[in-house]
């Protein structure tokens, strides 16, 4: 009798894990590199409240992401540096019109760890001779790229900067640069330099954000993702307060109630 009951917990114990195993949803997050900063603790959190949903992130230059998506890449959400490219998966039908959510605003700064390198002015800093390579991202599919070249422009530094820039993929790349010292400055995202492995290194000195067009983070559940629970749970959780402190700690600013538009479940 003891072992036909041990028998059968054993097979009942199986049959709950089995079913936990088939609760536990995965989610395939896009994320604008700028993002890679805030994600670890974004992730954590959303994980939390969320015990059943597994994320998974791949992180890139929004316009190559949106690319993958185009060709096929089984991603459920989208996070973007810009609104143009989550508008653009929308008319084509490879995402959900309703999902459409701000949820943050970057910021830009130039950036570096050289010594004896000031930045305390971008026209003094750009020209400067001391810096021989200028980090910048890619500025057709890094909207923080895009962002850098109309700063420049309306500076009237584009002459100056242009024979010096180090083109990165992405704003995470072009902050490696910097970092590794294979550029001497760069223009990155302010999440990257007040992150916990960067916060103290170095000089910045942020872009007036009058000089570019908004760095607004746009959140988009692809067609793929539509049919996935978690994703619908993963944007309205950007609107939340735990999320909204997260990407305050990494220098993020909130949107207008105008732009922030909560996803439909």
């Amino acid at each position: 009798m003891r072992r036909a009951r041990c028998s059968a917990a054993g097979v009942c114990l199986a049959l709950c894990a089995a079913a936990a195993a088939r609760g536990a949803e995965p989610l395939s997050v896009a994320a604008a590199a700028n993002l890679s900063y805030a994600l670890e603790a974004l992730n954590a959190e959303f994980k939390g409240a969320n015990p059943g949903i597994d994320v998974t992130v791949a992180v890139g230059a929004t316009g190559s992401l949106v690319a993958q998506i185009r060709n096929g890449a089984p991603y459920d959400v989208l996070l973007s540096a810009d609104p143009e490219f989550p508008e653009a998966l929308v008319e084509s039908g490879h995402a959900d019109p309703k999902s459409l959510t701000a949820f943050a605003v970057g910021r830009l700064v130039l950036w570096t760890v050289k010594p004896g390198l000031g930045v305390s002015d971008i026209g003094a800093a750009v020209r400067s001779p001391q810096v021989r390579a200028l980090a910048i991202a890619n500025t057709a599919s890094a909207p923080y790229g895009r962002a850098a070249r109309q700063a420049l422009e309306r500076l009237g530094l584009w002459a100056d900067a242009r024979p010096k820039l180090v083109t990165a993929e992405n704003i995470a790349q072009a902050t490696q640069f910097v970092e590794t010292g294979n550029a001497d400055a760069g223009f990155v995202a302010l999440s990257a330099v007040v992150s916990p492995r960067l916060k103290g290194r170095g000089r910045w000195l942020e872009v007036p954000a009058s000089l570019y067009e908004p760095l607004t983070q746009v959140a988009v559940i692809t067609a793929h993702g539509s049919a996935n629970p978690g994703a619908a749970r993963y944007v309205a959780f950007l609107l939340g307060d735990a999320a909204r402190r997260i990407l305050g700690e990494f220098g993020y600013g909130i949107p207008g109630p105008a732009a922030a538009k909560r996803a439909v479940p």
